[in-house]
């Protein structure tokens, strides 16, 4: 990696810590490039605005979770597990989420129909192969498949889930979501 890839890296880093933390009018440019080792004329150059920081960090940390647990169709449940442990171990992209909700895109898509369009192919064609039920739309299943696996999220309305929960809370979580998943979504 060359020292530009480095810089741009610590920067989207550490703009994803401060973004998660305080969102978008919350987040401190100062912060964010005094953490990156970054001066805020070079993060300007990198990306034109705080906003546009947001939506690099935001896509960033989107890029990496689909990298990391990739949509499996013919196993919805395993797929809200390692969803479940993604947001586990990286509770950044939910709470990015949040933020890009509450303060950019109160409704409607949060990313855009493109980015989605394969996965709800894909679900489509697992239906159509007898894998999942076809009382469902394709689209609402996969909504449905990400908003169970944030069940204990930065985002849960009763209770977060953090790495330090005891193994035996975090496998219940994890039987407990795919049995969930399985009955709901089985043909």
């Amino acid at each position: 990696m060359d020292k530009a890839q480095a810089s741009r890296r610590r920067l989207l880093d550490a703009a994803a810590a401060e973004f998660a933390a305080h969102g978008i009018a919350g987040a401190r440019v100062d912060r964010i490039s005094a953490d990156a080792k970054v001066s805020k004329a070079q993060m300007y150059a990198y990306h034109g605005s705080k906003e546009d920081l947001f939506d690099a960090v935001l896509s960033d940390q989107v890029d990496s979770i689909l990298d990391t647990v990739p949509l499996t169709p013919d196993d919805l449940p395993g797929y809200a597990v390692r969803l479940y442990d993604a947001y586990l171990a990286g509770p950044q992209l939910v709470r990015l989420a949040i933020w890009a909700r509450l303060e950019r895109t109160p409704s409607g898509h949060l990313f855009s129909a493109s980015d989605e369009e394969p996965k709800i192919q894909a679900i489509s064609r697992a239906q159509e192969a007898g894998q999942v039920t076809r009382d469902l739309p394709a689209e609402d299943i996969h909504s449905m498949v990400i908003a169970l696996a944030m069940t204990w999220s930065p985002a849960s309305l009763t209770y977060a889930a953090t790495t330090a929960d005891p193994a035996t809370d975090q496998q219940r979580h994890r039987d407990s979501l795919a049995a969930t998943v399985r009955r709901a979504f089985a043909p």
